[in-house]
């Protein structure tokens, strides 16, 4: 936890934080090691880490496999959300203001658990999902309550274009009264990207209007991808 904390006391917040601001998403690069990133795919196939394991077929999500963990989390995880966030929650609120919402966020991750507790979220929403050939992810939001928290961040854990083929991460942009903006990205193996997770303010003419965003994962040509998705909130089931 603490070489987490040095990494984030390093970096250039104001950068980051004009990143999120004009485009809804921001990566830090190489947040975790690549020994990270291996020992993390390697406890994939650990059952008593999980507590929920989804086939996205099954439920028309897309093709590929994720897992839910247990709290506690591994301390690598759980690290990456109290520091994170923090710096997040500044840029959501201003978020909220300009958009006229009257929703307010914590500055502490634990007050933000605690919220979400007393709604009866209680699940940890925290994954790491697994493609194979041919595997892809529809596009999708992840709210999993009435409390959610409007940014989230997904760990890269393979090499793009060694470890496989497409695969590239997908954002959506869905401007009202114009037609949808599709961002693809390609982070490396042990960057951490940072993203809206429903939508984010544009600056127009007459003020700040709210564009929806959505994400997914475009197929796979060749080899296995693995991700960990880092969702602050708590999920009902």
């Amino acid at each position: 936890m603490e070489n987490i904390h040095e990494k984030f006391t390093a970096l250039d917040w104001a950068a980051f934080n004009d990143e999120m601001n004009e485009k809804g998403y921001a990566i830090i690069p190489k947040l975790i090691t690549e020994r990270q990133c291996d020992e993390l795919v390697k406890n994939y196939d650990n059952p008593s880490g999980y507590r929920k394991t989804v086939v996205m077929e099954r439920y028309r999500f897309g093709l590929g496999e994720y897992k839910y963990f247990n709290y506690p989390l591994p301390d690598l995880i759980q690290g990456i959300r109290e520091n994170l966030y923090p710096k997040l929650a500044p840029i959501a609120n201003l978020w909220m203001k300009v958009l006229n919402i009257n929703s307010r966020f914590p500055t502490d991750f634990h007050e933000l658990q605690a919220l979400c507790h007393t709604n009866n979220q209680l699940k940890p929403t925290v994954l790491i999902l697994k493609y194979g050939k041919g595997g892809y992810n529809t596009l999708h939001q992840d709210l999993y309550g009435d409390i959610f928290f409007p940014m989230q961040t997904v760990l890269f854990l393979d090499n793009p274009d060694e470890d496989y083929t497409g695969g590239e991460f997908v954002l959506t942009q869905q401007t009202p009264r114009a037609q949808s903006k599709a961002i693809v990205l390609k982070p490396k193996k042990g960057d951490a990207l940072v993203f809206t997770t429903n939508f984010r303010p544009v600056k127009g003419s007459k003020g700040y209007y709210r564009v929806n965003m959505k994400h997914g994962v475009s197929e796979l040509h060749s080899g296995k991808r693995h991700t960990l998705g880092i969702i602050f909130h708590d999920a009902l089931s």
